[in-house]
């Protein structure tokens, strides 16, 4: 199979498995649905394999479909960005990017940080997901995510912004009503609030001696939100556990207070994370490197000096 045939039946083939079927891929390229089909089968036969299970009823990818691609998918993303570097218009960012990030992070850091990227870049569209799953960036067309937790996937390249630490909280009237901790075992006998986006399981992790352990809790309150978990924190219905980036504003105007300093684990990495590095497009260098200097920026804005005083224990 020749190059060129090649490169045009890997293009029918991934509009085939992103359209879902033969005939509106056709439709899509505006081929006639004979030469799709052909194309396909001609691809198949030069692999070796079947690349799609197909019924009169619905059409699957095999084990070696999924693999191709994923790898056709890199090939013509790296075929664009070089005729995009090459291009004399590109040299201004324009274009469409998705991103994603987790979703109150996102709310509070990374959306503000997309407008004003937008109003300095008024050529480049963004597509923002905020989402609280870790996103597969090549299955989902994503271009850019944001991640906050420590790197699992050696073929992604990575840039961190960043760091958050896990804390326990609690309203000044309910240390002042049942006391503070001293030790984080004490918990199993207190109110809780379970954010249940943080742990899988009513269990709160913690470190001690360089040794870790677990703390189980009986919440007296359990969300999938963190913003409506917070707020029961702030309230006074127990002692609660989240990322320091969710409670900054409310330890900032002493609505919340820290405890257990000492017992926290250590932080996890903010991350800018995208496919790969070369033939970088130009809104993607861009967005990365805004966001390299935005993020860290917009967290301090929302800290204050005040929350170094804000906890009852050493600060951590």
């Amino acid at each position: 199979m020749k190059l060129v045939n090649k490169f045009n039946a890997m293009q029918t083939f991934v509009r085939i498995v992103d359209e879902g079927s033969l005939t509106r891929a056709a439709d899509s390229l505006g081929k006639a649905l004979p030469t799709v089909v052909r194309s396909l089968a001609t691809l198949e036969e030069s692999l070796g394999v079947r690349l799609l299970r197909r019924t009169t009823r619905r059409m699957s990818l095999t084990e070696e479909g999924r693999i191709y691609v994923e790898r056709c998918r890199r090939i013509l993303a790296d075929v664009a960005e070089a005729d995009e570097a090459l291009t004399s218009q590109q040299a201004e960012p324009r274009g469409e990017l998705r991103v994603t990030a987790p979703v109150r992070f996102g709310e509070l850091h990374v959306a503000p940080a997309v407008v004003r990227f937008l109003e300095a870049h008024p050529k480049v569209k963004v597509e923002l997901l905020l989402l609280d799953r870790v996103v597969n960036l090549i299955d989902e067309g994503i271009d850019i995510a944001i991640r906050i937790a420590s790197p699992a996937d050696s073929t992604l390249v990575v840039t961190g912004v960043g760091e958050v630490r896990q804390v326990v909280c609690a309203s000044p009237e309910l240390l002042d009503r049942i006391g503070e901790p001293s030790h984080p075992s004490e918990l199993a006998q207190q109110p809780t609030i379970y954010f249940q986006g943080a742990t899988p399981a009513p269990l709160w992790t913690f470190a001690e001696a360089g040794r870790m352990f677990t703390v189980p809790i009986d919440a007296a309150f359990a969300c999938n939100q963190a913003a409506a978990s917070v707020e029961a924190c702030a309230a006074g219905l127990g002692f609660g556990r989240f990322l320091s980036y969710q409670v900054d504003s409310l330890i900032a105007e002493g609505r919340l207070l820290r405890v257990l300093s000492a017992f926290e684990l250590p932080p996890i990495p903010v991350q800018v994370v995208f496919a790969h590095a070369r033939l970088m497009s130009p809104r993607i260098r861009a967005f990365v490197d805004w966001m390299k200097e935005a993020l860290p920026r917009s967290r301090e804005r929302r800290q204050s000096p005040a929350q170094a005083q804000s906890s009852r224990t050493r600060p951590g």
